[in-house]
């Protein structure tokens, strides 16, 4: 038996050796390769004041995905994604609420379809709001100092002395008995009636006197 042959054999076998196990080499490579749900993850946080959630894919075989995003039953919204080995993202824009949670759902052909494990769970503190603006229709109230004329000027106080009547101009009645009157004399007025009427009297008895003499004289 020659030499020649059995090297020859040998060397087949190895070949199917070596070949095998570039094969299966080859196979848990394309296996781990392959698109898993373990390569996508998902975080929620903040752009400025509004709330977004991020979804990464990091899915080295450029496996094309559907992310779909619910809160609750409620679908938030579904975006495609190719992944990179340094990672694809999208955005989607949610106003969140604090410790909310949300479930991400990945569907790439028939190597996955499930959601992200675990669930989303929000920060515990919201987005900042913008503050409201007063209304300029709405103007502040003035601060500053009341004005001299806003002050209340003090009215002069009221005179107690009675004011002096008016001069009428009516002409007084004859013998100023009203005058008198008006002017607190009327407690004489019983002394001024006795004098006239003593007058009176002595007046009579003058002419009564003159009268007599004249006839005597006739």
């Amino acid at each position: 038996m020659s030499v020649t042959p059995r090297i020859s054999a040998r060397t087949v076998r190895l070949a199917g050796v070596a070949c095998a196990a570039t094969a299966l080499t080859l196979g848990v490579a394309g296996t781990a390769s392959a698109c898993n749900i373990s390569e996508f993850s998902a975080e929620a946080s903040c752009t400025g004041e509004q709330g977004v959630i991020t979804v990464v894919d990091k899915d080295a075989s450029g496996t094309p995905a559907t992310v779909t995003v619910f809160l609750g039953d409620k679908q938030i919204g579904s975006q495609d994604v190719k992944g990179t080995r340094e990672g694809a993202t999208v955005t989607f824009k949610e106003d969140w609420q604090p410790n909310a949670t949300y479930r991400v759902h990945v569907k790439a052909g028939n190597l996955v379809d499930e959601d992200i494990k675990p669930n989303l769970t929000t920060p515990s503190k919201a987005c900042a709001t913008t503050t409201a603006t007063p209304s300029p229709s709405s103007p502040a109230p003035s601060t500053s100092a009341p004005s001299e004329s806003a002050k209340p000027t003090p009215s002069a106080p009221e005179s107690t002395t009675p004011a002096a009547p008016a001069p009428s101009n009516s002409a007084s009645p004859a013998g100023g008995s009203d005058n008198l009157a008006e002017t607190g004399a009327s407690s004489n007025t019983g002394l001024f009636a006795g004098i006239a009427a003593a007058l009176v009297v002595a007046g009579g008895g003058v002419v009564f006197a003159l009268r007599k003499r004249g006839t005597a004289k006739g």
